[in-house]
């Protein structure tokens, strides 16, 4: 079930009754005018996130991303709207784009030197042969280099991670009190873990004796499919990187045996060897992070009779190239919010926070990709957003993925 909301998020939460939803997942604006938006201008208010913690139920959990520049001032405005800090959950991808000021390059045009041109040595990436794949576009063959001592400077790092705050509304009592009456409080570890189905064994056939933690008899093997979820997720191509960096390096099994650990000892007695198995599976480093898998038609899907459009108008509309980065704000496209996260991402996101058909609120929905994951994910979703464009937009996604047949429990590998 959706429920969406046309106008400011601030107006239409206080529609909203007072514990009444199990958790946020948001993606706000983060302060930087990106692409000229006046609607990113600044983080959200104080004000809008105290709101947001009037509705959540005790315990609820908020996932909000933020800008690396402006994370900052996004925690701060969380925390003095009542929340407690939690974690900061770190998404890396690898398809930023440098906007890195050439200074070497601007000192020589404002001295009026002269400057080498010699050969690209990325032109055959770049090559894009008329009416090619990416239509009429000349390769970049050459490049211009200088002799100053400012060659090489730039003023921007290229941009790879955004961070996401996680924040708690207090808990009312202990954890358990909290979860037993609101169903709030925790994160859902085990749906949420990542990879292998190896096996991890803990504790013998006898386990027994008056230790600190009581008495035992007849300790079952723990299983754990997959490894416990970590703050940092990476998105396909950083995750691709990464392999090639780390290769393929195996975990190995192992096994280890001890015997007797002493009568009236602090575990109490142990007659038989306690046993304990590790992974034993290989590849890269990848394989410890979740790296949600991309597709190249869930920005547009739902969107056949909508216009193709700009996503950055400040920028001169004409045929940029590939679709790299640099070009996504002049492509035109259907779905041309300019800030779209994959739909498995903020799935991903919701399962670790949401209970089980629990609702979860998204106060800046944008394109919708929070209520598409909401949805897929087996979860109510209530979605406001100001912008009418967007609104629409979002409406007919999540409208689309309303109408597949229900879909099977996504493992998150």
């Amino acid at each position: 079930m959706s429920k969406l909301l046309l106008g400011d998020c601030l107006d239409r939460l206080k529609e909203l009754e007072s514990n009444s939803v199990d958790s946020i997942v948001t993606d706000p604006p983060y302060g930087l005018a990106f692409m000229g938006k006046k609607w990113d201008y600044d983080v959200p208010s104080q004000e809008v996130w105290e709101e947001c913690m009037r509705v959540l139920k005790p315990g609820g959990h908020l996932l909000a991303f933020a800008g690396s520049r402006t994370y900052h001032r996004m925690a701060v405005r969380i925390e003095d709207a009542g929340f407690e800090i939690r974690d900061q959950i770190m998404w890396v991808y690898g398809s930023g784009f440098p906007k890195s000021h050439n200074i070497g390059k601007a000192v020589d045009e404002k001295l009026g030197n002269e400057r080498e041109f010699i050969p690209n040595p990325k032109a055959n990436q770049q090559t894009a042969a008329k009416n090619g794949i990416y239509g009429d576009y000349e390769a970049v063959t050459h490049i211009t280099k200088g002799n100053s001592e400012w060659e090489g400077w730039g003023t921007a790092l290229k941009p790879a991670h955004e961070p996401i705050v996680m924040a708690r509304k207090p808990l009312i009592g202990t954890v358990v009190d909290n979860v037993l009456k609101w169903g709030t409080g925790g994160i859902n570890i085990d749906e949420s873990r990542i990879g292998t189905d190896a096996k991890k064994t803990q504790g013998g056939e006898k386990f027994k004796g008056n230790g600190i933690y009581n008495k035992y008899n007849n300790c079952e093997e723990s299983i754990h499919h997959g490894r416990f979820p970590a703050n940092i997720i990476f998105d396909e191509e950083a995750g691709k990187l990464l392999d090639e960096q780390s290769g393929n390096r195996p975990t190995g099994v192992i096994l280890n045996k001890t015997k007797g650990w002493g009568k009236n000892g602090i575990y109490g007695s142990a007659d038989t060897a306690i046993d304990q198995v590790s992974y034993g599976d290989s590849g890269g480093a990848s394989r410890f992070f979740y790296c949600p898998k991309t597709s190249k038609g869930d920005r547009n899907e739902g969107l056949d009779e909508f216009e193709e459009k700009q996503q950055d108008l400040s920028r001169k509309e004409g045929n940029p190239g590939g679709d790299n980065p640099r070009n996504r704000g002049v492509n035109k496209r259907k779905n041309h919010h300019p800030t779209v996260k994959p739909t498995d991402l903020m799935l991903y996101l919701i399962r670790l926070v949401t209970p089980k058909g629990g609702t979860t609120l998204d106060p800046f929905m944008g394109s919708g990709s929070t209520g598409k994951g909401a949805i897929r994910g087996g979860f109510n979703f209530i979605g406001i957003e100001r912008e009418e464009e967007y609104f629409d937009i979002a409406e007919a996604r999540i409208n689309h993925e309303q109408s597949k047949p229900k879909q099977a429990k996504i493992d998150f590998e």
